[in-house]
């Protein structure tokens, strides 16, 4: 009988070569091993396992990116690393278009939960029907409710209510959100009956919610409630160190939606740094998107940038030189300079300018800044700049 001890010995050998092999040349694959002869059994579990890789590394694919590279993008991470698989309620706040719904959605797929990420802007709905939209409404509760509506928090079964630009919510219906958040059960109008809910809820809001408690228009209970968790956003022109990252991720999906491929050598990357954003990385995101139809192909130089981005340049550099000529010889005065402060009045010098331009028409004024209507009302609102023609 033949010997097969040494045949099995070399086999093993040359399966080890070629395993450390394949994991020199793909450092980054999995392997997955099967001793020889192959047994059904281990196949099958290999298989089980090989599934189960692929459906961990879809979920991963889903969970949406926080791009930047600043530390406080880092602590924001950390802190929804941290917060995700509770059942805590988060209370994200920033200014508007820092980017509050990305957290959350990717709070929700951090969570663990199963159900949906169902979102419902608090400001976009009548406050005659957005009582109807959270907790639904029988037939015939009102003009128009022909059939009965599931509301959102029943639709959000097992996962999670994004209740965006919450500060904006009418008092009345604060009373019946705190009711929903201290009893779990949701009522639809109409009816008479107590539902109960399981659903996480995240809100949002770019209003100072402190304030608005002392203006008599929030709630302070229900702010308590909300804040269980609270995650703040700081304005991108707060974290310059994240516009090139944030650049560089909106060309790609560029390229993968349309298929054109812009660049931006160092000098354009550096005045898209400097430049305040308004509007943050949504209107940076306004501006890339632009960019991409004006030059699909080409070179973006500083010439072919926005003309507020290019202006602003020319305020922060006469301004500086003002701040600094009889500084001392590194360039700052005794008393340094406060960067903050100084760009806080370029923004406020770069929407007059813009209101000006525009004969005092917002929505003029808002595009020639690249930002929304309704940012660029609330910058107003912030700075004092008188309200002018709409």
């Amino acid at each position: 009988m033949a010997d097969t001890s040494n045949d099995k010995d070399s086999m093993a050998e040359s399966g080890d070569l070629i395993r450390s092999d394949l994991q020199a040349r793909f450092p980054w694959a999995k392997i997955y091993s099967l001793e020889y002869p192959i047994q059904f059994k281990d196949l099958e579990a290999v298989l089980a396992k090989l599934e189960s890789d692929q459906a961990a590394s879809d979920r991963a694919s889903d969970i949406p990116d926080l791009v930047g590279s600043s530390a406080a993008m880092a602590g924001i991470r950390r802190m929804i690393d941290q917060v995700a698989p509770t059942a805590a309620t988060v209370l994200v706040t920033g200014e508007s278009g820092t980017g509050k719904e990305v957290v959350a959605r990717r709070l929700h797929a951090l969570s663990g939960r199963e159900g949906p990420f169902v979102a419902i802007n608090c400001s976009a709905i009548p406050d005659n029907l957005l009582e109807s939209e959270l907790f639904g409404h029988e037939k015939g509760a009102f003009t128009g409710a022909v059939n009965r509506r599931i509301g959102k928090f029943e639709v959000a079964a097992g996962g999670t209510v994004f209740l965006d630009e919450i500060g904006d919510m009418p008092h009345g219906m604060q009373v019946k959100l705190l009711r929903v958040l201290q009893e779990k059960v949701v009522e639809r109008v109409g009816g008479d009956a107590s539902i109960p809910v399981d659903a996480r809820v995240i809100a949002a809001t770019h209003r100072d919610l402190p304030a608005q408690i002392e203006a008599g228009r929030f709630r302070e209970d229900l702010y308590y409630r909300l804040s269980v968790f609270p995650i703040e956003i700081p304005p991108l022109r707060d974290r310059p160190d994240d516009v090139q990252p944030l650049v560089r991720e909106m060309i790609r999906r560029v390229r993968a939606e349309r298929g054109v491929f812009v660049q931006l050598p160092d000098e354009s990357i550096g005045l898209l740094e400097d430049y305040p954003w308004p509007g943050n990385v949504r209107e940076l995101a306004n501006v890339i998107e632009r960019l991409a139809v004006r030059k699909p192909f080409g070179r973006i130089q500083p010439a072919d940038l926005p003309r507020p981005v290019r202006a602003d340049t020319t305020v922060v550099s006469t301004s500086l030189h003002q701040t600094t000529s009889t500084g001392n010889p590194g360039g700052f005065g005794s008393d340094g300079f406060d960067v903050k402060a100084h760009l806080t009045e370029v923004e406020r010098q770069l929407i007059q300018s813009a209101l000006d331009t525009s004969g005092g028409v917002v929505a003029r004024a808002a595009e020639l800044l690249g930002v929304g209507r309704t940012t660029l009302v609330e910058k107003m609102r912030r700075y004092g700049i008188g309200q002018a023609a709409t």
